[in-house]
């Protein structure tokens, strides 16, 4: 069985909100998977992938994102995650009539559209952890060649992983 959250049953647990026993029968294999908006270049592959289905399903000469539809993508947050991203590409795909998909045809909320980050504390936060997560991925969870790859020592991953609340451990 798969289930899915993106609340904390560890916290709904501690708040009485969730059953314990419930959440050891269910959390066997725990899969931690970063919010779209923290991984943007997997939206832009998603997006692709969309297109290519849904092109495919409703007979339609879609084949690809335009230069600004790409940037909207990347800049987007996604509050709903890749269930938005799914509905934005599909309704596009539906409704145009061009090989190109544009950033009108997304109909991106500008709102939800992320400045430029020039905070460097941040930046270097945020790519810590994406480097962090793409070692443990390329590495298969193996410490030392997470270290190697990464090239740091295995106290200093330990500590990374612990400040930005990374699992490694398998």
């Amino acid at each position: 069985m798969v289930s899915a959250t993106h609340q904390s049953l560890e916290k709904k647990i501690k708040e009485d909100y969730f059953r314990e026993d419930l959440y050891y029968r269910l959390s066997e294999i725990t899969v931690n998977i970063p919010d779209l908006k923290d991984r943007q270049d997997d939206a832009v592959l998603l997006a692709n992938k969309f297109i290519e289905e849904f092109s495919e399903e409703f007979s339609k000469s879609v084949k690809e994102l335009d230069k600004n539809a790409i940037k909207a993508i990347l800049s987007y947050s996604w509050p709903g995650n890749v269930r938005e991203l799914e509905n934005k590409i599909i309704r596009a795909v539906i409704m145009s009539d061009k090989r190109k998909i544009s950033v009108t045809d997304l109909e991106i909320d500008p709102d939800h559209q992320d400045d430029p980050q020039l905070d460097l504390k941040t930046i270097r936060e945020e790519n810590d952890k994406k480097a962090i997560i793409k070692a443990l991925s390329l590495s298969n969870g193996n410490i030392s060649e997470m270290s190697r790859l990464l090239g740091i020592s295995r106290p200093t991953l330990y500590g990374l992983a612990k400040q930005y609340n990374i699992n490694i451990e398998k």
